[in-house]
């Protein structure tokens, strides 16, 4: 992975994008699979548990109501350590958008509004770009130290693999 110098980083496949005068994340990834496939492993609590994160975490869905207006909350764990997400789906498009609130519950004040939007490519693939934005530049800040990017970097390998075997 290498950093440059506006704030992103990259792998061969994932751009990671930190505004330097906003509060956002931008993440843009392209997938070998096509947009309904790409939303279904988003939505899918069965799905979302086996690709989400690093890969020495482990998750576990407590409640995933995935409609627009539903809530989610899932807790990922590693050895003793434990870290529970939650927020809000406000708009799911299949195929094509995903709008939800997302906090660390460690972090409560920490909330921030994602964007999922998944472009149809050529040959049935998917761009997807997810733009978070979050209240501060500090909270935007906090959000990228937890280790945001790893963890985004390393899920999306899995989903690569999920996602060539369905």
């Amino acid at each position: 992975m290498s950093s440059h110098p506006h704030g992103a980083a990259t792998t061969p496949r994932t751009q990671i994008i930190v505004n330097p005068v906003l509060p956002t994340v931008e993440i843009i990834r392209e997938f070998d699979a096509p947009p309904e496939q790409v939303f279904r492993a988003h939505v899918d609590p069965a799905l979302v548990v086996q690709w989400l994160g690093p890969d020495d975490l482990t998750n576990e869905i407590d409640y995933w109501d995935a409609r627009s207006g539903g809530s989610w909350r899932y807790v990922s764990r590693r050895g003793d350590e434990e870290y529970a997400f939650r927020g809000c789906f406000h708009e799911l498009r299949p195929a094509e958008r995903i709008v939800q609130t997302f906090s660390f519950e460690g972090f409560p004040d920490g909330v921030a509004l994602e964007f999922l939007d998944l472009e149809a490519l050529p040959g049935g693939r998917t761009r997807l770009r997810a733009l978070s934005v979050v209240d501060t530049i500090e909270g935007r800040d906090a959000f990228v130290a937890s280790g945001m990017e790893s963890g985004v970097v390393a899920g999306y390998l899995k989903l690569d693999a999920l996602l060539a075997g369905s």
